[in-house]
């Protein structure tokens, strides 16, 4: 009788002669790519396929980090893997561990080697990249004399700024040719001394474009020392020299913007800038006048001739006053001489001897009052309105007044 096999042995047995045939483990196919799917564990799924067949692929999230595009339904690749059978469902498919695109699957690898490459030795470190002046007075420019790309730059960079000078290489940026002659571009406007310099071309293949993804056109924009934008393609193409330059443009006419600042926002700005200074200026004469004015003010009120009128007007209100109070003084005192003019035309002896009294005194001129300080036969002065007489005392009569 003959043996009788489980499926799962048989299943096991074809995957073991799957894994001893050498070819299966490490081979390339290429085909269009079916039934693409994009798993959120990662993984994708598809199948690939031509004319005569089809096989199912698979590619595992670990293997993605060298996959640099993204598949998309009828594109034509490379797989590089493993057939391999799916015991549990008895199917065989491949494990693509590399894809890339047909027709430029060996450019890709070399670009992604390159930048790798230049990336592990610093050249797209930020600390290298140099600043791109905002005013510029030349623009250099490699890229091809004929074309859209410099066409586009000189229209822009005139429009922005007509009084910035464009020095123009006219390198060979396809072909064989191409990377020597875009070294040779950089270094000559380099040496001219051009503030800024854009490097670029317009779109085209990866083959087009290859010419700024080769090590001495990135190592000579890496070592020039005038600041370079990179102006590949259009804005989905990425060339190596877009890492190693200090400003990538997604395209040529966007990298004429970027080294040329607009003339027209800069004269608003100006005319902005001017109108505020006048502001501040008109502000600043009208305080300065005003300061003046008051300064002029208190130099009239404090200047020596202003002292001296001043002083001179209190000198004559001094004097005014004080004639003032020496006239009321003068009124006051003769009112009061007058009051004691009468007073003593009261108490004069005079006056009472012109009433018909008389003044006695005694020898010794003393004024004789009282009948008790004389003697009989003293000699006496006897003074009248009009004149003395002498008499002598002859008798005295006490206590008898006529």
């Amino acid at each position: 009788m003959q043996n009788v096999y489980t499926v799962g042995q048989i299943n096991s047995y074809i995957k073991n002669m799957f894994a001893q045939d050498f070819l299966l483990q490490e081979l390339s196919v290429k085909g269009e790519v079916s039934n693409c799917k994009y798993h959120s564990s990662g993984h994708i799924y598809f199948t690939l396929k031509d004319e005569k067949g089809t096989i199912s692929c698979v590619m595992f999230a670990g293997n993605r980090s060298g996959l640099v595009f993204r598949m998309s339904e009828g594109m034509q690749v490379i797989v590089r893997g493993t057939v391999d059978v799916y015991e549990r469902d008895g199917k065989y498919q491949m494990y693509a561990k590399r894809i890339t695109q047909d027709g430029a699957g060996e450019l890709y690898e070399r670009f992604m080697h390159l930048k790798q490459e230049l990336q592990d030795r610093g050249m797209f470190a930020p600390e290298y990249k140099k600043q791109i002046p905002k005013f510029i007075k030349t623009l250099g420019v490699v890229t091809a004399p004929t074309g859209a790309a410099v066409r586009d730059i000189i229209h822009i960079a005139a429009r922005r700024n007509p009084y910035v000078q464009i020095i123009l290489y006219p390198a060979v940026v396809q072909g064989e040719a191409a990377p020597a002659s875009i070294v040779r571009g950089i270094r000559a406007l380099e040496q001219a001394g051009v503030d800024v310099m854009i490097v670029g071309r317009g779109g085209g293949s990866i083959e087009d474009l290859w010419a700024f993804n080769e090590e001495i056109v990135a190592q000579a924009v890496f070592d020039c020392f005038i600041p370079v934008i990179s102006a590949v393609g259009h804005e989905t193409d990425t060339t190596i020299i877009d890492y190693v330059s200090d400003l990538r443009a997604p395209t040529p006419s966007a990298a004429a913007e970027l080294a040329v600042y607009d003339i027209s926002l800069l004269l608003n700005q100006m005319e902005g800038m001017k109108m505020a200074m006048n502001r501040q200026m008109q502000g600043r004469i009208r305080l300065g006048k005003t300061k003046i004015q008051a300064l002029y003010a208190g130099l009239k009120m404090n200047s020596p001739m202003g002292k001296i009128r001043e002083k001179r007007t209190y000198a004559m209100n001094l004097e005014d006053r004080l004639l003032a109070a020496v006239k009321n003084q003068i009124t006051g005192q003769r009112h009061r001489l007058a009051i004691y003019i009468e007073k003593l035309k009261g108490l004069s002896p005079l006056d009472k001897l012109n009433q018909g009294y008389s003044y006695v005194s005694d020898s010794k001129g003393k004024t004789v009052a009282d009948i008790e300080k004389v003697a009989l036969g003293d000699c006496l002065q006897i003074y009248v309105k009009n004149g003395r007489m002498e008499a002598q005392v002859t008798k005295k009569y006490p206590g008898e007044i006529v």
